[in-house]
């Protein structure tokens, strides 16, 4: 019997964070009665493998996380996905995105997404406010916007400090990552 839930792919970076996608996105996805297909940036993938996280995100998803691209003629071992959600998502991998660069396998598989209404894509850019201040910031935005993408960002959600001046031990905002999944989903 096919499974018939809804597949959303985490996809997440390296960066502050990415260590409680399973406590606070997957366990919680999988609650919702998702299913979970996990792809990593390879530093992620480089993090979660030495903190001995990536074992317990395979055991929680029951499907292998990816960070390293298929070998020729290897079959994809995530299911079709029917939204795509990139959190939490560097500054580099939100402006990758904007200007379609795929050069790692989490950028190629959203990347072949964006723009396609039938795989929406949620983006929460957990980035500070040096960041935000760069030039080209607005223009990666509105590109992302521009082709659908659902972003979550704002003060609202995810206030912007100065570098290394955020208060410690700040929790990403998954609760407003998951309503925007459940939006698309």
């Amino acid at each position: 019997m096919n499974d018939v839930r809804p597949v959303v792919g985490l996809v997440a970076c390296a960066v502050g964070g990415v260590e409680s996608i399973r406590e606070s996105f997957v366990l919680p996805a999988l609650d919702r009665g998702w299913r979970v297909a996990v792809t990593l940036t390879p530093t992620a993938g480089t993090w979660l493998t030495e903190s001995g996280e990536l074992g317990k995100l395979e055991a929680a998803t029951g499907l292998p996380v990816r960070a390293l691209p298929r070998q020729p003629g290897e079959r994809s071992p995530h299911p079709p996905v029917d939204c795509y959600v990139v959190a939490p998502a560097s500054a580099n991998t939100v402006a990758k995105l904007a200007l379609g660069i795929a050069d790692n396998q989490a950028l190629t598989t959203v990347g072949e997404a964006l723009g396609n209404p039938a795989t929406p894509v949620v983006v929460f850019p957990r980035v500070n406010a040096a960041h935000a201040r760069h030039p080209a910031w607005a223009g990666h935005l509105a590109a992302l916007r521009g082709v659908g993408t659902r972003l979550v960002y704002g003060p609202q959600v995810w206030e912007l400090h100065e570098p290394r001046q955020a208060p410690s031990g700040r929790e990403l905002p998954w609760d407003a990552i998951l309503s925007a999944a459940a939006d698309v989903v």
